[in-house]
């Protein structure tokens, strides 16, 4: 008798072989959950893709508001960025996709729970962690580090199984959440080369920016923005506003060579306009209210 795997799903190329490959190689029973971070995909079309694809059940987890005020906000207090430049964007949501996906595993009395992480980056590590720590029951199926197939071999898979694979509207792979957006593949995995422009869609660049200042008044409550220019909002719409004013302003663009947890460097490239500004808020709001040794003390406390 075949497995039950709860699979962390996408839509994507990656995650939709992982059905089939899960299906033929362990004889699985697939149930696809899909988290809204706020990535602006079409999550009814990728719900109806699982159920193209044979899975037995699929969750769409509207996860944006547990996002911010979960992991987001805790962020913020710690000025999260991650050698001195990315602010976790990405490496927040998986935690909490890892977290969901055990729920559901639970509610479907599944077998093992799957992700399409491959054994290159760090979000491998979250959410094989992540998983054992709340169900240690749970088997964790990582089907791209376990099949070792060219991206070329991982189309002809799919063609072989009737995947429908989308043209491709990019060259660039691209993970986004409300908290920013990784841009990877193409030219950018040439560290000596310039993203191009097409590479961006939240930031404007700066010499396409207004030459008019843009202004904006963030009010912190507890350590965490609860007011832009006066106006109270709620937790994700107050980062999306932030998103596309400081992004039409040219802020948010991050380029840098990253250490991986595995132990291998690799060049990223974000557009994080709302963190960025929020945590750069935030640190001068700390500098206004702490003392020289409180600011010594949180700094080395951060880095570590």
């Amino acid at each position: 008798m075949g497995l039950t795997v709860a699979l962390a799903y996408s839509g994507g190329l990656d995650t939709s072989v992982c059905i089939k490959w899960l299906q033929e190689k362990y004889k699985a029973e697939v149930i696809t959950v899909t988290l809204d971070l706020g990535q602006k995909d079409n999550l009814r079309e990728i719900g109806k893709r699982a159920y193209l694809l044979g899975a037995r059940n699929h969750y769409e987890v509207d996860a944006r508001h547990e996002f911010v005020t979960g992991y987001v906000y805790p962020a913020i207090k710690a000025n999260g960025l991650y050698e001195g430049k990315y602010p976790l964007s990405t490496a927040l949501g998986r935690p909490l996709i890892a977290e969901k996906l055990v729920e559901v595993a639970q509610k479907e009395g599944a077998d093992a729970v799957a992700h399409g992480c491959t054994g290159k980056g760090n979000d491998q590590v979250r959410i094989d962690v992540t998983v054992r720590s709340l169900d240690s029951s749970l088997k964790v199926i990582a089907p791209v580090r376990e099949w070792n197939m060219t991206r070329d071999e991982e189309m002809t898979y799919a063609q072989n199984q009737g995947i429908p694979i989308k043209p491709s509207k990019s060259i660039y792979s691209v993970d986004q959440n409300l908290w920013g957006r990784s841009i990877e593949s193409g030219p950018l995995e040439h560290p000596d080369q310039e993203p191009l422009p097409d590479a961006f869609e939240w930031a404007t660049l700066p010499e396409e920016a207004p030459d008019t200042p843009g202004y904006l008044d963030l009010e912190f409550l507890e350590g965490v923005p609860t007011k832009v220019n006066g106006q109270e909002l709620n937790p994700v719409e107050l980062i999306q506003f932030v998103n596309q004013l400081g992004g039409s302003h040219g802020v948010g663009i991050i380029d840098h060579m990253e250490d991986r947890l595995v132990g291998i460097k690799s060049r990223e490239v974000y557009e994080c306009p709302a963190a960025l500004t929020i945590i750069e808020a935030h640190k001068d709001l700390e500098k206004l209210v702490l003392t020289r040794n409180e600011l010594e003390f949180k700094s080395s406390v951060e880095r570590e």
